[in-house]
């Protein structure tokens, strides 16, 4: 939605700065924090005007994993107060994207019919990064309905060598 991405932007961009020294504590905390903004009931009960906004902040408080420290706190108590917790999952997206063009690296979600062990990621990622040329961030997803190989996404480029590719591929080419 491009209105949220115009209204996540600010906060992206001052929290990338505010926190230079410090970036991966930090894109652990946003993408905790917009992970748990996204979810619907969250939203519905932050969107309530029975809930005053320091109801909304203990809770999120509350449900995060790791304790938050005092930046953290600031950061949502602001977010929270501006109306802005629909933002945050956009904002920690444009901060990992901030932070990923400043260290020249890439998301990449690996999408694979069967779990792949540490040694099978890790030279799969040794591979993706000669392929692209440049540094990977490496996820993983299981699609079983892929029956085997693998199929990349990294920002607007897809790499498939699934099966199901190729069994799609053979039948366009049968049927042509």
């Amino acid at each position: 939605m491009a209105e949220l991405a115009t209204i996540a932007r600010p906060y992206a961009e001052a929290l990338f700065k505010a926190s230079a020294s410090e970036l991966e504590s930090v894109a652990a905390w946003v993408e905790e924090l917009g992970a748990i903004a996204v979810d619907a009931q969250m939203m519905q009960y932050a969107d309530s005007p029975k809930v005053s906004d320091a109801q909304v902040f203990d809770l999120i408080v509350g449900v995060a994993k790791s304790p938050l420290n005092e930046p953290a706190r600031n950061f949502l108590r602001t977010v929270i107060e501006n109306g802005r917790l629909a933002a945050l999952a956009e904002i920690a997206a444009q901060f990992r994207a901030l932070k990923n063009a400043q260290s020249g690296s890439s998301d990449a979600t690996v999408y694979s019919a069967f779990a792949l062990d540490g040694a099978a990621l890790a030279e799969l990622a040794s591979t993706l990064e000669k392929r692209f040329g440049r540094k990977l961030n490496v996820a993983v997803e299981l699609q079983p309905e892929l029956i085997g190989g693998v199929r990349v996404v990294v920002g607007d480029e897809v790499l498939d060598t699934s099966v199901k590719a190729r069994l799609e591929q053979m039948k366009v080419a049968l049927t042509a």
